[in-house]
């Protein structure tokens, strides 16, 4: 790996005569690239599988809590890719997310521009782009020319409740929500269906709604969405500790508590991401100091580690003070 791609003199760093700068741009970090056929790499901690089972059996939400860059994430990929349950649904949680978010969206704009494009003139009919659905699911109906669902999409958490098939969705950064988000969203799934005002409004029906997916279609009968009770998604809650949960929200999930990575851990980590098995002698002093400072009460994630000793292998003795500064800081510090 070429380490000096930008210099700051302006001037284009080519590879080859009749070739481009950026060219030069190196494939991303293996870990950084994801892949339909190849599960993600991930350590994991005892006592996981026992936890993930149980959510699985049970039928309840898994909630993994741990520091950021503990690897939650990538064990809802994990899942995903292990059960075959399609691309894995993902939502991320902040302090202005509801349970619409959640569970549908609205083009209201788009109609309104749809309706007065037909105003001055006939449309062209035709269905919308996007990928081919499943075969199984129910297809779009008429032209669609003046069909309100055409404007009305699925968000992840109401795709993954009214598939046909079992999904996996990764409800990311639960703590960040407001207080009563937690409780609503468990709420709707044991209602077992929930409504969109906008269909329900409107003449005709039932309705066909697209998932957030483009992969998927449902049928909404009177504006209401019938979950699928029989195939309850597999569903990930995260969260960095920034928050407490009432005990009904608790007591409706399978808890797991993801350990401070240690020396050994983190060694193993290193060696599954970038090595064939042996950890070099300046990678294991990176990893000794990695793991002290995380003992001592730094926020590190794992990917901080990962990168540096990536970019170590490639840059010159003379930079790698800098990277250390540059990449190993601190998450905490402002």
């Amino acid at each position: 790996m070429s380490w000096e791609l930008f210099i700051g003199d302006g001037q284009p760093r080519r590879a080859r005569p009749n070739g481009k700068a950026w060219h030069r741009i190196p494939k991303p970090p293996p870990w950084r690239t994801q892949s339909a056929t190849r599960p993600p790499v991930f350590d994991l901690p005892d006592g996981l599988t026992v936890a993930v089972n149980a959510a699985l059996h049970l039928r309840r939400p898994l909630l993994l809590t741990g520091a950021p860059g503990s690897g939650k994430s990538t064990l809802a990929q994990l899942l995903a890719h292990e059960l075959e349950l399609g691309p894995l649904l993902r939502w991320h949680i902040t302090s202005k997310s509801t349970l619409t978010d959640a569970l549908y969206q609205y083009d209201a704009l788009g109609r309104l521009h749809a309706v007065q494009a037909r105003s001055n003139g006939p449309a062209v009919p035709g269905k919308d782009p996007g990928t081919e659905p499943d075969a199984a699911d129910p297809q779009p109906v008429g032209d669609g020319t003046d069909d309100v669902a055409r404007f009305v999409a699925l968000g992840p958490l109401g795709t993954a409740l009214a598939s046909r098939r079992i999904r996996a969705i990764l409800i990311d950064e639960i703590d960040k929500s407001d207080l009563d988000l937690p409780g609503d969203l468990l709420n709707v799934m044991e209602n077992g269906q929930f409504t969109i005002p906008v269909l329900e409004r409107a003449d005709g029906g039932p309705f066909t709604v697209r998932g957030a997916d483009h992969d998927t279609y449902v049928v909404a009968k009177s504006g209401t969405v019938s979950l699928r009770l029989e195939h309850f998604p597999v569903i990930v809650f995260t969260s960095n500790r920034e928050r407490t949960f009432p005990a009904p929200f608790l007591r409706r999930c399978v808890r797991f508590e993801m350990p401070t990575l240690n020396e050994s851990a983190l060694r193993r980590i290193v060696a599954a991401h970038l090595t064939d098995g042996d950890v070099a002698t300046a990678e294991q002093a990176t990893i000794t100091e990695f793991a002290r400072r995380i003992e001592s009460g730094d926020q590190l994630a794992v990917n901080q580690l990962l990168e540096f000793v990536y970019l170590m292998s490639g840059a010159e003795s003379g930079v790698r003070a800098e990277l250390k500064k540059t990449i190993l800081q601190d998450l905490g510090d402002t």
